[in-house]
């Protein structure tokens, strides 16, 4: 059993990316639905699917490739905060990916967001993980 569910959640989409897959799935919970939500929202995935016929559910995620070079959208998928580790970040600390063009996704008291929208709200909270 693992303990990190949420580094097996993006373990899974990370390995899917690299064996060229055009769909993943992965077993449900609110944090994924949040998370799966941002990466469809900023582009880094095709579409999504959520399966409650079973008692957890899963997520089925197309994966978004460019259509002329075939590479990934998703190029790097990180996590930062760890179960061992947690890392924390107030609203005016919050990290910027790639000069602006990666996201971090941060577990605020206002929900699941991207790093733009807590500092636009004035909030702060645990950094789950970056993808560019």
């Amino acid at each position: 059993m693992y303990t990190d569910p949420i580094a097996d959640y993006l373990t899974r989409i990370r390995n899917a990316v690299r064996a060229n897959h055009r769909v993943v799935e992965i077993p449900a919970s609110n944090l994924k639905k949040e998370i799966t939500k941002i990466l469809f929202d900023q582009g880094y995935i095709l579409s999504y699917k959520f399966d409650d016929s079973s008692v957890q559910g899963t997520i089925k995620i197309a994966l978004k490739y460019n259509k002329e070079t075939k590479e990934p959208v998703i190029k790097k998928i990180q996590r930062i905060s760890k179960p061992g580790l947690r890392k924390y970040a107030s609203s005016t600390e919050l990290p910027r990916i790639l000069n602006g063009l990666g996201i971090s996704i941060i577990s605020t008291s206002h929900g699941v967001m991207t790093g733009k929208q807590a500092k636009a709200e004035n909030v702060g909270g645990e950094v789950l993980c970056y993808v560019y």
